[in-house]
């Protein structure tokens, strides 16, 4: 080797030698950035477009269920209306029997989630109804429908995937929970909470946590993961069936159509 050539060896220094922790800590970095970016895009982004989706989706099917409804001459009009209030002769209509997999059982109105806040529930629990974005909740099959007496359950996500009931820990006692059918309108009142192990299907019992104790009040059960972002409990909310109206009760009149 020349001069020249030693001159320039030293001033290119000496070559840096790759080690095996050099790389593996890269690639750690590396997936630790796409974990974040997966979570970023599953609890924002994803779950701010399904919002819009479900809520868009809801806001058709109640639209179309009231306009049905006013065409068949059985409603008079919004912003509430003749109330039947629940008691044991009350003629509240329910419907005897669920629709098929997917298909709509009703609209669900929480004005407690904020003033237009609406989701289609559909039957089904699983990751066709909660994931789409044509519903976000799922009614337990096998237990009651809208209205009738037993429990009438229903489930959705707290986080991702629309973060459905994400502030259902916000209910408050008396807060009212409306569910639309083809029929009219439920208005339920919360009662109060539960925390409960995943696989506790007692919950979902005609009569909640009871074993074969046959039923008298008309309850709504709604279910999610506890705490949020974890799946270690479900948190479940209980409401009683106060009334059923023709018309869209004042809370969510705006909300319907």
């Amino acid at each position: 080797m020349s001069r020249e050539e030693q001159r320039s060896a030293r001033a290119r220094g000496p070559r840096r030698r790759v080690s095996f922790i050099g790389v593996f800590g890269e690639v750690l970095i590396t997936a630790g950035v796409m974990v974040l970016l997966f979570i970023a895009w599953q609890n924002v982004f994803n779950s701010w477009y399904l919002n819009g989706k479900q809520d868009s989706a809801a806001a058709q099917l109640g639209k179309q269920w009231l306009e049905q409804s006013e065409g068949s001459g059985t409603s008079s009009g919004s912003g509430g209306g003749a109330q039947t209030a629940v008691g044991p002769n009350a003629a509240i209509p329910v419907e005897k029997t669920a629709p098929a997999y997917l298909g709509a059982v009703g609209v669900i109105y929480v004005p407690r989630f904020g003033t237009d806040w609406k989701r289609t529930i559909r039957e089904g629990t699983d990751t066709p109804v909660l994931n789409s974005t044509s519903a976000g909740v799922g009614h337990y099959q096998n237990t009651a429908m809208p209205g009738a007496v037993g429990n009438f359950a229903v489930a959705a996500h707290d986080t991702g995937y629309g973060n459905t009931f994400l502030h259902i820990q916000n209910l408050r006692v008396g807060d009212k929970v409306y569910v639309q059918t083809q029929d009219g309108f439920y208005t339920y009142v919360f009662r109060n909470y539960v925390y409960v192990q995943p696989n506790a299907v007692q919950a979902l019992q005609p009569v909640p946590m009871k074993n074969g104790q046959k039923a008298s009040d008309r309850i709504l059960t709604m279910t999610t993961c506890n705490p949020p972002y974890h799946s270690v409990e479900r948190l479940v909310a209980y409401s009683v069936l106060e009334s059923f109206s023709k018309t869209p009760p004042a809370a969510i009149a705006g909300a319907v159509g």
